[in-house]
């Protein structure tokens, strides 16, 4: 009886090479870039359809709800949604999930997953996992190989070895070669080498003697964090000061480069990284003039060009090999072979402390969302959207007043003691200091417009009385 497959999808990334329309409350993992389903969600699809057990996911604390929440929207329970305190780099992480997929079964593969990646072919990729599963359950740590098609400077290589005894189209590996000069790049290329793609299987056992044998105060660190976790709603939170004393190295560095256990599987799957809009651009649906064009869009003379908008008419006119993205509070401009520069606006955004580098100005809550209409003097509009069954957290505010308009669905207002059915065109006014709560008890989303007024209208003045996601 073949081992069951558990996959690990990590989505701990921050995408911002994918700014504007990436940020770092709400990375590309969670956008829809290459079909209708985010790539997280197309991620978890490609395992399902897989035929694969329910997968072990690894993310940042911030992005908990809207990790459970594309979970729901696609009808999947995850084994465990696991967060961790701190960001250690990927061997902490994957050295977590193997130690609880070994108390859920200690004979599973473990199939790691990047929940960022596009793979265009589903059944080769598959095919390819039960290869690497043959090798994997023969003891081996297995990674997947890229057949090159060019060479790429901003991958690491691997070149095979001799072919693994018994196991058609699975190799040792030779060497591992991290992001290679150009001239090296072309060396590989020639020598049949492929692009090491970030996916990975093996046993528990495996992976947890190689841990032990070159990263022992990782395997401790982290084993004390799992021993230590608590179950929080859906979430699986571990033990955060033993996790943040794991040093932070990728599982490449602490393992796969140092093992004689090594092995690889070189596959052609339409695999892509989605590393930058110039990557996104050679994996989406063109026109016959080469270019990509998403949303309320007007190209003329256009070739080779990936244009997108979320909403504001944008209109490009005789470019070629143009990137742009338009947001409702920013708009990127690029040539395709500057795009990789987009990390470094982003790095001049948090060192002037704005906030188009962390959010968007639509904000992602378990209950729904909230989006900035207008700001003034002492003043702020939003637009508030409450899912159905949902409820906001009984709070006040010491600074600000609120008035309420629904727009559409049914609220049922709390406020203090007192409850109030609120239905479309009707309003409520909250006082400074009032004791209220926001649910939606209809079965359509509930849209409503906020109007805050006060001396200080951050989102920090917000006294949680109670809550039912555990944020009180």
């Amino acid at each position: 009886m073949s081992p069951t497959i558990i996959p690990v999808i990590l989505s701990g990334g921050s995408g911002t090479r994918m700014w504007p329309l990436s940020r770092e409350q709400y990375p590309k993992q969670f956008l829809p870039l290459a079909g209708s389903r985010s790539l997280l969600q197309q991620t978890v699809e490609r395992c399902m359809t897989a035929g694969f057990g329910a997968p072990i996911l690894v993310g940042a604390e911030a992005h908990r709800f809207v990790l459970a929440e594309q979970f729901r929207d696609m009808g999947i329970t995850p084994r465990a949604l696991v967060l961790e305190p701190a960001a250690r780099n990927t061997a902490p992480a994957i050295a977590a999930a193997t130690l609880l997929a070994r108390e859920i079964d200690a004979q599973a593969l473990l199939l790691v997953l990047p929940a960022d990646h596009v793979i265009r072919d589903g059944t080769a990729w598959a095919a390819a996992v039960h290869v690497a599963a043959k090798a994997a359950s023969a003891g081996h740590l297995v990674t997947f190989g890229i057949k090159a098609e060019t060479p790429e400077t901003g991958f690491g290589w691997i070149r095979p070895g001799a072919g693994l005894d018994g196991i058609d189209g699975a190799f040792r590996v030779d060497r591992f070669v991290e992001k290679p000069a150009l001239s090296k790049a072309e060396e590989l290329l020639r020598d049949g080498c492929s692009w090491n793609s970030g996916m990975f299987i093996f046993s528990a056992a495996s992976m947890l003697e190689e841990l032990q044998a070159f990263e022992p105060a990782i395997l401790e660190a982290v084993t004390a964090s799992v021993s230590g976790r608590a179950s929080d709603l859906d979430f699986v939170r571990l033990g955060a000061d033993a996790f943040k004393a794991a040093p932070s190295v990728s599982i490449d560095d602490a393992v796969f480069a140092r093992t004689t256990r090594a092995a690889t599987v070189p596959c052609s799957i339409g695999w892509s990284d989605v590393g930058s809009w110039s990557a996104l651009h050679e994996v989406v649906e063109k026109d016959e003039a080469g270019n990509a064009l998403r949303g309320d869009v007007i190209v003329r003379n256009c070739t080779g060009s990936y244009v997108r908008t979320d909403g504001v008419l944008t209109a490009v006119l005789g470019l070629s090999d143009v990137v742009v993205v338009a947001t409702s509070d920013a708009i990127l401009v690029a040539h395709k072979d500057a795009v990789q520069d987009v990390k470094g606006v982003v790095q001049k955004l948090k060192a002037d402390k704005r906030k188009e580098a962390e959010s968007r100005p639509r904000v992602y809550r378990p209950w729904g969302y909230y989006q900035s209409v207008h700001a003034g003097d002492r003043f702020q509009v939003k637009r508030i959207t409450v899912k159905p069954g949902h409820q906001l957290s009984l709070q006040k505010h010491f600074h600000r007043a609120e008035h309420w308009i629904v727009v559409n669905g049914t609220a049922l207002v709390t406020r203090d003691g007192e409850q109030v059915l609120v239905r479309e065109n009707e309003s409520i006014y909250l006082p400074l200091g009032s004791v209220h709560r926001l649910e939606n008890p209809g079965k359509v989303p509930l849209n409503l417009i906020e109007v805050q007024s006060g001396s200080y209208l951050g989102e920090d003045d917000i006294v949680r009385l109670e809550d039912t996601y555990g944020r009180a």
